[in-house]
C-alpha cells in the first residue's frame, strides 16, 4: 500500500489550482466530468506518478461545500490509498464494521471510500489499478502532464486531532499497518509514503493539516513562494489551507 493521491478542497477551483501548478512547478491532467454527479468541479495534478487533486462545489448543498463550512475554508480533503488485493482490504473493512460510503467498480479501477466518522480525520479510500502503474482518476494520458523539473513526488499527510492516538489506532485497524510512535510523533509507514497524526497545530479543527513533497530545489521554490506572497519557511509553503512540507532530493 502507499499513498497515490491526496485531495484538497476549496471554496474556488480556478485560483487554488493556479496557485499549486505555479509554486510548484505542475500542470493540470485531467477534470474528471463525472464528479459533477457530486456537485464538484475538479482539477487532477500529477507529481511524478502520485496525485494532487483539488475539488471544489459547484452548488449548495454537497459534502465538499458543508466540509469548507466546518473547517473554516480551504483545506485537505481525502487521502487515497493503492491497494495490492483491494478484495481482501474490502473484506477486512467489513469485518471491523466500518461504513462504505461508496464502493467503484470499473474495468480497470476500483475504489472503497470509508465513511469518515468510521475513520477519523480524513476521507480515506482505497483503491485498486489495472495495471498498478496506471491511475485511472487522472485520466487517460496523465504521463504526459508529468512536471519534475521543481517537485518529484508527493511522500505523506499529516492529521490533526485531540485525540491523535486514537486516531492512528483506528487507521493502523484498516490499513493493517503498524503505528509507531505516538503523541505528535504517530506515524503509519506505507510504501514509500506516511500519514502522520499529531495534536492541533491551528484552530481549525480535526483533519489533514499538512503534505509532505519531495523536491529537488527548497530555496528557490521557497524564494518563488515568498514572491507569489504565500506564507514560507526554511522547509515549508503553506497553500491551499494545508502546510506543504519540502522534503528534499526524494
Amino acid at each position: 500500500m502507499r499513498i497515490r493521491q491526496i485531495a484538497l478542497v476549496a471554496r474556488e477551483l480556478a485560483p487554488i489550482e493556479e496557485k499549486l501548478c505555479r509554486v510548484f512547478g505542475l500542470k493540470v491532467a485531467f477534470r474528471d466530468p463525472n464528479i459533477d454527479h457530486y456537485g464538484l468541479d475538479n482539477a487532477v495534478i500529477p507529481v511524478g506518478d502520485t496525485f494532487l487533486e483539488v475539488v471544489a462545489p459547484n452548488r449548495e448543498g454537497t459534502t465538499a461545500g458543508r466540509y469548507l463550512e466546518r473547517r473554516g475554508g480551504d483545506g485537505g480533503y481525502m487521502i487515497l490509498v493503492q491497494s495490492d488485493d483491494i478484495e481482501a482490504d474490502r473484506e477486512h473493512i467489513q469485518s471491523l464494521g466500518v461504513r462504505v460510503v461508496q464502493d467503484i467498480n470499473l474495468e480497470k479501477a476500483k475504489g472503497t471510500h470509508l465513511h469518515p466518522k468510521d475513520v477519523p480525520g480524513a476521507i480515506l479510500s482505497i483503491d485498486a489499478m489495472d495495471p498498478p502503474e496506471s491511475w485511472e482518476w487522472a485520466g487517460p494520458d496523465w504521463q504526459d502532464y508529468v512536471q519534475t523539473e521543481v517537485t518529484t513526488t508527493l511522500l505523506g499527510a499529516t492529521i490533526q486531532s485531540p485525540n491523535p492516538d486514537a486516531i492512528a489506532r483506528r487507521w493502523s485497524e484498516v490499513l493493517r499497518q503498524p503505528v509507531e510512535g505516538e503523541g505528535d510523533a504517530a506515524v503509519i509507514r506505507l510504501e514509500d509514503t506516511a500519514v502522520r497524526f499529531v495534536p492541533p497545530q491551528d484552530q481549525r479543527g480535526e483533519g489533514i493539516f499538512g503534505v509532505d513533497i519531495g523536491v529537488r530545489e527548497p530555496i528557490a521554490l521557497i524564494a518563488r513562494a515568498r514572491d507569489m506572497k504565500l506564507p514560507a519557511t526554511e522547509d515549508s509553503i503553506d497553500a491551499a489551507g494545508v502546510r506543504f512540507r519540502l522534503i528534499r532530493g526524494v
